[in-house]
């Protein structure tokens, strides 16, 4: 999905490529679009609506930050967009915006998850989105993040690092007997769900994947499964050397002997880094794929990499239809989540 950006100047930029949506979006009104797609086909009514609780994760609304009548802060922004959202779907307003980087969307999932768990929320409805604006674009480009040959290789040999992507979604998560009684399909489960800290470093992620191994292993725990029933992981694979050996350190750690014999792909290969809103679009990528029996192809491979030591999906999308999926998330700062999806 990646091409010339055109809705911003990249003159001066070292990369001038990303995975953009057509004409000039709107935060806000993707996250409507899709929230109101997710409330409909969870055959949510009105009053169904009013009692769900709102979780959103998002980086920002860049438009805000530049409105002369507000302060110019990113929480001023992200606010004032759940807000709309929330009154245009006809939704309470958010209980909790999530804006901790690349683990956002998945810790409100675990956070939502958690809620209904305890019988403190009946239904929860976690929205994320990100549109890849000048200024972002700009920090990553600086910081030579980017991928200078305008491509992500997870877990590749001459990987160059990441690609920033546009990007919505929003699912609905409940007991599965509410969805039966309106007559709704349940896409699938989750299972399992576990956080973890490195407390290494503020960009780099523990080089041995400990912190990972960890959220792995409590999402196991808490699913009661073991590592033999992962038939495929959507891994964070962010296309950066640190990252991606440190990701396939933790998966040998938390995985074992099994590790090498998981089939393991990265769909930001294909669309791109939405921060906030990754770790959502990846988990519905891993349902989506669960349900049609297809594991997403790990793009951009050139060669193996000794330190990436895994099963990767590669050339075409391989037909497997496991029982469990792990979709995993890092960010900086040490956060890591693991999130585990059963079939429904």
């Amino acid at each position: 999905a990646f091409s010339q950006v055109s809705s911003f100047g990249t003159d001066r930029c070292r990369v001038r490529v990303a995975a953009t949506l057509p004409g000039t979006p709107v935060l806000a009104d993707e996250l409507a679009t899709v929230v109101g797609q997710a409330c409909d086909a969870a055959g949510l009514d009105p009053q169904g609506r009013a009692d769900t609780v709102f979780l959103l994760a998002l980086h920002g609304d860049p438009a805000a930050t530049r409105d002369p009548a507000a302060t110019s802060t990113v929480s001023t922004g992200t606010g004032s967009t759940a807000a709309a959202v929330a009154a245009r779907c006809g939704l309470p307003s958010p209980a909790r915006v999530y804006t901790t980087a690349c683990v956002a969307a998945s810790t409100a999932i675990a956070d939502a998850a958690a809620m209904i768990s305890a019988g403190r929320a009946s239904r929860v409805i976690v929205a994320a989105g990100h549109l890849v604006d000048a200024d972002t674009f700009g920090v990553f480009d600086a910081g030579r993040v980017l991928a200078s040959d305008g491509q992500v290789r997870p877990f590749s040999a001459g990987r160059q690092g990441l690609l920033l992507g546009d990007g919505a979604a929003a699912v609905v998560l409940e007991p599965a007997a509410a969805a039966d009684q309106r007559g709704v399909p349940v896409l699938a489960r989750l299972a399992g769900w576990g956080r973890a800290g490195d407390a290494y470093h503020v960009c780099q992620p523990r080089p041995d994947g400990t912190g990972l191994a960890r959220a792995i292993g409590a999402a196991l725990s808490r699913a009661q499964a073991n590592r033999t029933d992962i038939g495929y992981v959507n891994a964070n694979g962010t296309g950066t050397a640190f990252a991606d050996a440190s990701e396939a350190a933790a998966l040998h750690q938390a995985l074992g002997s099994d590790a090498g014999q998981i089939p393991v792909s990265s769909s930001k290969s294909v669309h791109g880094h939405a921060l906030e809103a990754s770790a959502l679009i990846e988990l519905v990528v891993t349902v989506l794929a669960m349900r049609a029996g297809l594991l997403p192809v790990n793009a951009g491979f050139l060669a193996p990499d000794s330190e990436c030591e895994l099963d990767l999906v590669l050339g075409t999308a391989r037909e497997v239809r496991p029982g469990y999926c792990l979709s995993l998330n890092a960010a900086f700062g040490g956060a890591n989540t693991a999130l585990l999806v059963a079939a429904a």
